[in-house]
């Protein structure tokens, strides 16, 4: 049941509205079709029967004029019935009935029981009329009557009302509930929106008491992460400046010292420091001050090939379809870099693939390298980690490439994950929505 029924909020509500007032009219229908629809209808056709078992009973026991004249005049004033005496022939065989023919039904019983005299009856057609045939001793007796009168005829108003004021209750309940849902859907998108660190413009508290609760309660918790993010980036970007100044002045000290091997290796220390602080801080950025802009995903990794030839890496860079998507432009290059540099470092060959399918940007980095065990994948995500036994411990680096390339790709709403490669190496496959 939980595969077939509807997953949305405002088709189970509907469905919740729908469905008691669906059982309940059927229940209505149906008793009100079996029990006072037939049982007036088998009311007004046994009193049908009685009139002409009346005239009957006068035909059979009182004498008549030769033209039957007296007992047609009679039949059609008190009776409001037109009656005719034939002469005696054969009943027309039967005719067909539809299958709930409730006149036909109930006006054969009555005449079996009160009268019983073979008869013929057509209630078949549109005629506003029933003709009924019984046959005397001596004559066949022809009465025309109306069809009003021996069933309940205004039983289909009942059902027009019924069926008409339940359409127009669940539209005025589907235009309340579209209403009461509008909020939800609001509070849904502002969520995912802020998720994927795009922002959220024009949101709003509204909707019933529960519904405003919890989008004050988003709000709030919108405002103490933003106004924490500020807080760190101020407090990194001091950090930042009095870092960056004590390297220049290391590096003025050693430009004075000349070229020594002992000058060479402090500056490469230094240089090394300087990478490392920068992986530091963009770590614990995130790149998260940057705007929400239409990118050429396929353009951004062309980029990443050309400085890839540059640096003498071997990078093959493939992307199919279409290539526009809303990232943030500099912090997924620096992603896709890291997953590049960090296949280059330990392969000696590099293949991208990209694409976009299904409302997801996909994006394959594949290389030749040792790998990583399957249970030491996600370690690999872990910040200032290094796995030393499956790469090379001579290589330098801040362990950050990695988790940093992960925090990008969460904060666009998606994620980086670590298998194995058909070149013999690791893949990393990144998934952002698109």
């Amino acid at each position: 049941m939980y595969r077939v029924m509807p997953k949305g909020l405002f088709t189970r509500t509907f469905l919740i509205i729908v469905a008691p007032i669906v059982i309940l009219q059927s229940v209505l229908v149906f008793v009100f079709m079996e029990r006072h629809y037939q049982l007036v209808s088998r009311r007004m056709s046994e009193a049908v029967v009685r009139e002409i078992a009346a005239v009957v009973y006068v035909l059979e026991n009182y004498p008549q004029d030769p033209d039957h004249l007296k007992i047609e005049e009679m039949s059609a004033r008190a009776l409001g019935m037109s009656i005719t005496i034939l002469p005696l022939e054969p009943l027309p065989p039967p005719t067909s009935k539809p299958f709930f023919d409730v006149i036909d039904q109930e006006l054969s019983l009555a005449i079996s029981q009160r009268i019983g005299k073979p008869f013929w009856i057509d209630t078949v057609g549109r005629s506003r009329f029933v003709e009924i045939r019984i046959q005397l001793e001596d004559s066949i007796l022809r009465i025309f009557t109306r069809r009003s009168q021996t069933y309940a005829s205004n039983s289909h108003i009942f059902l027009v009302w019924m069926f008409s004021t339940s359409l127009v209750l669940v539209f005025i309940a589907l235009l309340f509930l579209r209403n009461q849902i509008r909020p939800i859907i609001r509070l849904a998108n502002a969520a995912e929106a802020f998720g994927k660190g795009r922002p959220v413009e024009n949101f709003r508290a509204s909707g019933a008491r529960e519904v405003r609760r919890a989008s004050v309660a988003f709000i709030d918790m919108r405002r103490r992460i933003e106004r924490q993010i500020e807080q760190r980036t101020t407090m990194l970007a001091g950090v930042s400046h009095d870092l960056r100044t004590i390297l220049t002045r290391l590096r003025l000290q050693l430009a004075f010292l000349g070229d020594t091997p002992e000058s060479d290796a402090m500056r490469k220390d230094v240089d090394e420091m300087s990478n490392m602080l920068e992986d530091y801080l963009a770590f614990a950025r995130g790149d998260g001050d940057e705007d929400i802009q239409v990118t050429d995903i396929a353009i951004l990794l062309e980029e990443l090939e050309e400085e890839a030839e540059i640096s003498g890496q071997s990078v093959t860079i493939r992307f199919n379809g279409p290539s526009d998507v809303e990232i943030r432009r500099l912090a997924m290059k620096r992603s896709l870099a890291n997953l590049v540099t960090n296949g280059c470092k330990y392969g000696s060959r590099v293949e991208v693939e990209g694409r976009i399918a299904n409302g997801w940007l996909t994006i394959v980095v594949d290389d030749d390298g040792p790998g990583i065990p399957p249970d030491q994948r996600e370690l690999a995500f872990r910040a200032f980690h290094r796995l030393d036994l499956a790469r090379n411990m001579d290589e330098t680096g801040s362990g950050l490439g990695l988790a940093i390339a992960r925090d990008i790709a969460r904060s666009h709403g998606g994620d980086i994950y670590l298998e194995e490669s058909p070149l013999g190496g690791l893949r990393a496959k990144l998934r952002v929505p698109a």
